[in-house]
């Protein structure tokens, strides 16, 4: 009969300082720290999961009482401490999970057991596991004695989440920080596990585990396994991708051929192959900014470096991002982030990933389009027909009826707002009154198929007098104190107090002080413009005065607002006597 089977994540647990993986710093200066007997009463391990947190707190109790400890600081294993720990039936080791134990109970416990010396060996050592866990009135009965525990006690604390224990642990703690295990090290230790297994793997199935692990080594192994298993000792790429659901390079490498091309129909193809194949379409725009990603560090010599990959993927990364210029990286990344950013929110999902593969098609040949569509069209204007002025000569007059008429585009398209050209000025001698002006911003007009060039951006003057009614007037008033105005007082003096229409676009507004009067002056040629833009009137013209039959508000403390009260409301006299209350 066979022997059981042990999971590789126990099997290949280290059993020494050398043997933990990626955290050779950490390690190096606890070795140092235990050869020099240099040693602090309490420690926190903290970092990502499966990095080796515990793994080293265990190593490091069993190093602490060796009797034969190595130059290099390693226990011998050999030693009746070392056997017992290996045995598990050593005292001088308590190990406590804080994510099920985490009273106060629990604690006092561990601090009973604090006050029983070793019988074999120097230290007893105190290991709790996810401490993050802990009750804040489990944590204070952990105080005092994790701040002079005896001499021959040490305690461990690991945890995945340092911010959520409280400050008067962490000073107390020498505090070591585990970093995420490299992919290149990863892969390293499944070479050596699958070697000692009799397991056959290819480098590249071996990455992609790597990579899936996210930096812990515990996850690796697991995942080692259930390839392994599926594969049936034969662990491929193939298999690696389909056991794991991952989506494969290639199908990015794919893509980056159809947008060079600016094949739209074969982007979306392959996106629909993807698809069919189950993965998820943010999943897929995720992973496609990811891959951008990586060409974009391929791309240059000094963050090539930044590649967690195998050396023959990371080459061809290179010589892939030799194809594009680095402006496109960004701008691709840039449309990846805004669809997966608006993924949630989108009614038609698979839409907005297709638009966004189009678009990508399109950064080679046409105009670079904006993530977002760009901004939303600014509200058009157009100016009511001006009947000519009466002016004294020939020469006067022929400008204005020579007046050019707004532009008509051949064929007009959604995308770019329709031209408004200005009617000609005045003619010479004639009153400004009769033309009147609004200043409003003309964007520049999509090219249309015209010999004439096309206009830039410009500020127009576009005349118009529509009539204003109190309706509209209340609500452009509305408006703009409630979205526009940055001024509290403002606003208040505006919500408070329509202005008084003394003609026909003359209004007078009565503030309540003169401080209230200078900060509404001071913003009125703001609020007069607005109004003109949205009533389509141009002679508005609001006077703001300081109202002088009304006083400010008296400003009572509250020993006066309750004799106030017992002059209009002797009831409420009569409730404090029948109470017997009185007024500090």
């Amino acid at each position: 009969m066979s022997e059981n089977y042990i999971v590789s994540a126990r099997k290949y647990r280290p059993a020494s300082f050398g043997t933990v993986v990626g955290q050779q710093a950490l390690t190096h200066t606890l070795k140092t720290a235990i050869v020099n007997n240099k040693l602090a009463h309490a420690y926190l391990f903290c970092g990502p999961r499966g990095v080796g947190k515990t793994t080293c707190a265990r190593i490091f109790a069993k190093a602490i009482n060796c009797e034969h400890l190595t130059a290099a600081g390693e226990p011998c294993n050999t030693c009746e401490s070392c056997k017992a720990f290996n045995e598990q039936r050593s005292y001088n080791i308590v190990e406590l999970d804080a994510a099920s134990n985490n009273s106060v109970d629990d604690i006092r416990t561990i601090v009973e057991q604090v006050r029983i010396p070793p019988q074999v060996g120097r230290y007893r050592v105190f290991i709790i596991d996810e401490v993050h866990m802990l009750t804040t009135s489990a944590f204070n009965a952990f105080l005092k004695t994790l701040e002079e525990p005896p001499e021959y006690a040490i305690f461990i604390l690991a945890t995945t989440e340092k911010q959520k224990i409280i400050p008067t642990i962490l000073s107390r703690c020498q505090i070591y920080d585990f970093a995420r295990i490299r992919v290149p090290d990863i892969v390293e230790q499944l070479k050596y596990i699958s070697a000692d297994r009799g397991v056959k793997a290819d480098v590249a199935a071996l990455n992609v585990i790597a990579q899936k692990a996210d930096g812990a080594m515990r996850d690796a192994l697991s995942i080692f396994d259930q390839v392994s298993a599926s594969c049936e000792g034969n662990i491929t790429y193939e298999g690696t991708i389909e056991n794991l659901n991952v989506l494969d390079h290639d199908y990015y490498f794919r893509l980056d051929e159809a947008f060079l091309k600016s094949d739209i129909p074969s982007a979306l193809l392959i996106y629909k192959e993807i698809r069919e194949r189950g993965f998820d379409s943010q999943f897929f725009i995720n992973g496609l900014a990811q891959h951008f990603r990586d060409l974009m560090v391929a791309s240059n010599e000094q963050t090539v470096v930044l590649l967690e990959m195998n050396d023959e993927v990371a080459q061809r990364f290179v010589a892939q991002s030799r194809k594009f210029a680095p402006s496109y990286f960004y701008r691709v990344m840039d449309l990846c982030n805004y669809c997966d950013l608006n993924y949630r929110e989108a009614s038609n999902k698979q839409f907005l990933v297709e638009l966004t593969l189009i678009k990508i098609c399109q950064l080679l040949t046409g105009p670079m389009p904006p993530a977002g569509g760009g901004q939303p069209p600014v509200k058009k204007m157009q100016a009511p027909a001006a009947s000519a002025p009466q002016g004294s000569g020939s020469a006067s007059a022929a400008p204005q009826a020579s007046a050019p008429q707004p532009v008509q585009a051949a064929a007009p398209q959604a995308s770019a707002p329709q031209a408004v050209q200005a009617p000609a000025p005045p003619a010479k001698g004639a009153p400004a009154s009769n033309v009147p002006r609004i200043l409003i911003h003309k964007h520049q007009p999509a090219p249309q198929p015209s010999t004439a060039p096309a206009p830039k951006a410009q500020e127009l003057e576009v005349g118009g007098n529509s009539p204003i009614t109190d309706a509209n007037f209340r609500q452009a008033w509305t408006t703009y104190h409630e979205k526009h105005t940055k001024s509290i007082i403002v606003a208040n003096a505006m919500k408070r107090q329509l202005p008084e229409k003394v003609g026909e676009a003359h209004y007078k507004m009565l503030t309540f002080n003169k401080g209230e009067t200078d900060f509404v002056k001071s913003e009125m040629p703001s609020i007069i413009q607005f109004l003109k833009r949205e009533l389509h009137h141009s002679a508005i013209v609001i006077d703001v005065e300081t109202d002088t039959t009304k006083t400010a508000p008296t400003i009572l403390t509250d020993h006066e607002v309750v004799q106030s009260l017992l002059e209009h409301r002797p009831e409420f006299k009569q409730f404090m006597q029948d109470f017997q209350l009185s007024i500090l």
